[in-house]
């Protein structure tokens, strides 16, 4: 199973963005292309790209610290989750919804539970945490993004 966990960690964390990205999809290509944004918005192929790249780095991630065993597991495993069930919310919330500034609180929130998972993902396997960077900086950027979205769309 631990090895196994370096397919199906990475393959959860996939379904659950396509799942997200389809949910979302009306906003995304409706809504979304008529927004104001901030001059710092990536160009729209982007996102799916980065994002494959950083649920599969959330995916191998998890299956290091698995993998590992012992204490602090089961606090890791609960951060994943939480973080995954955010980032699929924060999709709905800002696409499907456009709950601007409630999207900018899930995320908020997903930004939180990001850095406690990246923590104790630390003390169970270093390199299972440095893996997690990326997601971080981008999820940081992201807020931003959604801030100035939520300021200039009323």
């Amino acid at each position: 199973m631990k090895k196994l966990g370096f397919i199906l960690f990475p393959l959860l964390a996939l379904g659950v963005g396509a799942l997200s990205g389809y949910l979302a999809e009306h906003g995304l290509t409706s809504v979304y292309p008529f927004l104001e944004k901030s001059s710092l918005t990536p160009p729209g192929y982007v996102f799916p790209v980065v994002w494959t790249v950083l649920y599969v780095l959330m995916g191998l991630g998890i299956a290091l610290v698995v993998k590992r065993g012992g204490k602090g597991v089961g606090t890791s495993v609960f951060f994943w989750v939480v973080q995954l069930a955010l980032n699929f919310s924060w999709s709905l919330l800002f696409f499907t919804s456009g709950a601007y500034f409630e999207a900018l609180v899930c995320l908020s929130l997903l930004w939180l539970v990001l850095l406690l998972m990246i923590l104790s993902f630390h003390t169970v396997r270093p390199l299972a945490a440095w893996m997690q960077l990326p997601y971080f900086l981008w999820v940081s950027f992201a807020g931003y993004l959604n801030l100035v979205v939520w300021q200039l769309n009323p």
